[in-house]
Order: C-alpha cells, then structure tokens, then sequence
C-alpha cells in the first residue's frame, strides 16, 4: 500500500517548527530530509525513523518495523500528534545521521 499525500502532508505540518524539512516521493512512499539528511521515511502512512541511539532514548518502547520488503529494520514513531516531541527528536538524532553521498 502507498502512502497517501494526506498523511504527507499531515507529517510535514507536524515538523513545521523545523527548518530544512524536504521529502522525496520515492515508489509511493516519502524519503524525509532534515537539514539535508534522511531522517526516516513514511511508508504505509506510517512516519518511521532511523534507529540510531538518539532516536532509541526517547523512543524506548516504540517497535521496530520493516518499511518495506528488503529493507532494514526501522523505529516507529508513535506519537506523531506531539509536534515539540518530533522536533526534539530529529534535533537530537541529526548529529548521528551520515551525511549525504557525493553524486558523481
């Protein structure tokens, strides 16, 4: 199942107190940027981050869901209607994502 462009925008307008927030359409699902790093995705209208242990904190006992078939286990974020909790989080998980590849 895609994700809708409604739960999209719904994620977006949760982040809004962020700056730097981008998305990228990617087969039906949303790749998330912030401040150019891929924070996590939507896949199946389900807002997903990396785990990295800035994002295990405050997220203890959220599960780990595949985002799709194929593809490495992600955190689950449950309480997407907490927009200063979001904003915590990515704040606090950007200094452990890698930087963007170099395209050649």
């Amino acid at each position: 199942m895609a994700s809708s462009k409604e739960y999209l925008n719904f994620i977006l307008d949760q982040l809004s107190a962020l700056a730097e927030i981008s998305y990228r359409a990617m087969m039906g699902e949303y790749i998330v940027y912030y401040r150019g790093k891929i924070v996590g995705g939507i896949y199946d209208d389900r807002f997903m981050v990396k785990p990295v242990a800035a994002a295990k904190k405050p997220l203890p006992d959220s599960p780990y869901e595949l985002p799709y078939e194929g593809a490495k286990e992600m955190l689950l974020v449950d309480y997407v209607d907490n927009r200063e909790l979001l904003a915590g989080l990515l704040e606090a998980m950007y200094d452990e994502l890698l930087a963007p590849k170099k395209r050649k």
